[in-house]
């Protein structure tokens, strides 16, 4: 029930911000067109708001989630316009704040001690104020200037509850709808799941924070600030403050004279070297976590903030994704066509040849412009939609990456529209591509692998003989296990369970219908009492309701 009323919220939001008509656009709901005509908030709406100013408070209002999306909108001026990309800007680190007040007490409630106690000073007036977190500025004992992270109070239960909706919608989507199979909503959402609840552990922000550190210590491209651990804990991150220009201020940019296509090619490596190098991404680059240190003009250094989501790939992904890219740069779609196959993203089934030609078809047309025309988010919106024909299949692991991707095309082509993607890439995914299949690579795994083949090499013929042992005696057995099967069995007994829910709760309805519909016989069943036909009939009717509501949504 608690869902529900959170659908109906989510909708009564839409429709008081004007955005109903979103909804009611989509064909499944167009016979309820009229619902918008009637809408009360149409008739009385303020005039002076527009409809991006709109789309920004709803999105506000209906919490973290939906700003999590509504940041990554912001990043795409080239699909969504400049007056809604403006506009959802302010979502990157304007988010309403939570009162001074209680960040003093959530900072001191997690340090043990008073603010006085801990800090030199503490600012009262916020820096920037996020979907998850407030961050304000502060002085350290020792003089060191600091930020001070503090998560929003109670964000977890609102993300939770927000959470469960999502996965209501996704169960039902993977019951109902027949792309499921290809899109797996349930694996999305739990893959997102995971990804913003981590996000509110602000110690393992500062481990992220870290670790990134490392990888780029030194690096003239990317700087990340300093953890201090002594004053860091789940809720409360202390770090090291950083003065640099934001990256979307494109106007004090140019101001500076900063170099915009070394910064944007800047950009792509940092991603590349991340993703295939360290197999350690920072995966929630919007402009607003990003900056930019311009005492070097001609070679400026990016500064990166909020490393609450991070992202990894397995070995195989890897692989897959750097042969897919190089195929890609080379236009072998053959190979593309393979791969797809190969790594179970497409049902291996598939024939190749009709594979390799859809995709020639929605490739070739976007090469005969210039590069620096292409944009790989349209490339892969079009690959997306025509692959449905052969059951290509989303895969939740790769979504961080896809949109920090778009992410970091979104930027780079907002500093520098020409940016060429592709040749700045190419290089360096040939390079790592050699680096892993050559020689040297297969040297490195044998160098890497060698004390574990040494420890277990002297095993090897006595485990080997046991093995025809229980073969000659037929002792050995194969168990196989079906995930399909196991997943239908739990279909079915959850079936179950939903039908044992409505049957109740439909006779429970009915039961009600009696009680009230047999005039005089009522109180003879139930009892006489002015009171007491209808408190029986509700007694009945209310849980009725709610085991048939829930025997539906609990797909």
């Amino acid at each position: 029930m608690r869902n529900l009323f959170r659908l109906v919220s989510i909708n009564f939001t839409l429709a008081r911000f004007g955005l109903d008509q979103v909804v009611l656009s989509i064909h499944f709901f167009r016979p309820l067109y009229l619902l918008g005509v009637i809408n009360p908030f149409n008739w009385f709406r303020s005039k002076d708001q527009s409809q991006a100013e709109r789309l920004r408070l709803c999105i506000e209002s209906l919490g973290p989630i939906f700003i999590k999306f509504g940041q990554m909108m912001a990043t795409r001026r080239d699909l969504f316009g400049d007056e809604i990309t403006d506009e959802l800007e302010k979502l990157l680190d304007r988010v309403p704040p939570f009162p001074w007040i209680q960040a003093r007490d959530i900072v001191e409630q997690q340090l043990g001690m008073s603010l006085q106690q801990a800090f030199r000073t503490f600012d009262e007036n916020e820096i920037a104020s996020a979907s998850i977190a407030q961050v304000y500025g502060a002085q350290l004992p020792d003089g060191q200037q600091v930020v001070v992270k503090i998560v929003r109070p109670g964000i977890e239960r609102k993300i939770r509850q927000d959470i469960e909706v999502l996965m209501l919608l996704a169960r039902m989507a993977d019951r109902y709808w027949d792309e499921a199979k290809r899109v797996k909503p349930i694996q999305i959402v739990r893959e997102f799941e995971t990804t913003i609840l981590n996000e509110l552990d602000l110690v393992r922000e500062a481990a992220n924070a870290n670790q990134l550190r490392r990888n780029f210590e030194d690096s003239p491209d990317l700087y990340v600030p300093q953890v201090h651990w002594d004053y860091c804990r789940s809720k409360v991150m202390v770090m090291e403050r950083i003065s640099g220009i934001a990256v979307s201020d494109l106007k004090q940019l140019q101001a500076q004279d900063v170099n915009l296509e070394v910064l944007s090619r800047k950009g792509v490596e940092i991603f590349f070297t991340q993703v295939f190098r360290h197999n350690y991404f920072h995966a929630d680059m919007h402009p607003g976590n990003i900056f930019v240190d311009a005492d070097n003009a001609e070679d400026p250094q990016y500064i990166a903030v909020d490393f609450g989501i991070m992202g990894s790939l397995s070995v195989s992904d890897q692989r897959y994704l750097a042969e897919n890219f190089a195929a890609f740069f080379n236009r072998d779609y053959r190979r593309v066509a393979e791969l797809h196959v190969d790594s179970g993203w497409v049902d291996r089934n598939t024939r190749i040849d009709e594979f390799e030609a859809t995709i020639r078809s929605v490739c070739e047309p976007m090469f005969q412009r210039p590069l620096a025309e292409i944009s790989f988010g349209q490339l892969l919106l079009r690959l997306f939609q025509t692959a449905r024909s052969f059951n290509m299949e989303i895969q939740p692991q790769l979504l961080l990456l896809e949109k920090t991707f778009l992410h970091i095309e979104g930027i780079g082509r907002q500093l520098y529209p020409q940016l060429d993607l592709w040749d700045t890439a190419k290089p360096f995914i040939e390079r790592w591509l050699s680096e892993q299949l050559g020689i040297r690579a297969l040297a490195r795994g044998i160098k890497k692998n060698l004390p574990y083949i040494a420890e277990h090499l002297p095993d090897l013929p006595q485990l080997a003989f046991k093995a025809l042992d229980r073969i000659a005696n037929e002792e050995l057995r194969v168990e196989l296990r079906s995930t399909q099967l196991d997943a239908l069995k739990n279909e079915i007994r959850s079936a179950n369970r939903r039908s044992i829910r409505a049957i109740i709760g439909g006779s429970f309805v009915i039961s009600a219908s009696i009680i009230l519909g047999l005039d005089g016989i009522a109180p003879i069943m139930v009892g006489s009492g002015q009171l007491l036909v209808p408190l029986a009939s509700a007694a009945l009717l209310i849980p009725g309701f709610y085991l048939l509501i829930s025997s539906y949504f609990d797909a």
